[in-house]
């Protein structure tokens, strides 16, 4: 039972992440072009620079990967 229990746990980070990088960036993404287009500037870009930073974050891990240099949270 125990090992059903950790297939879970794994499916659901794994399903967790999947949704926050992969659905919610780009969601975020509209969030900030919409609210540019209504005037909240400050909205709009404090989105892209969400955006822009899980984009740099999974860029310096793709080349800490490739450098062969741990890159853990």
């Amino acid at each position: 039972m125990e090992q059903v229990l950790a297939a879970f746990d794994a499916i659901w980070r794994v399903l967790a992440a999947g949704l926050l990088l992969g659905a919610g960036l780009p969601a975020l993404f509209s969030l900030g072009v919409r609210w540019h287009a209504h005037g909240h500037r400050i909205a709009a870009w404090c989105a892209y620079l969400v955006v822009a930073g899980a984009v740099l974050v999974g860029i310096a891990g793709i080349v800490a990967h490739g450098l062969g240099i741990d890159f853990l949270f």
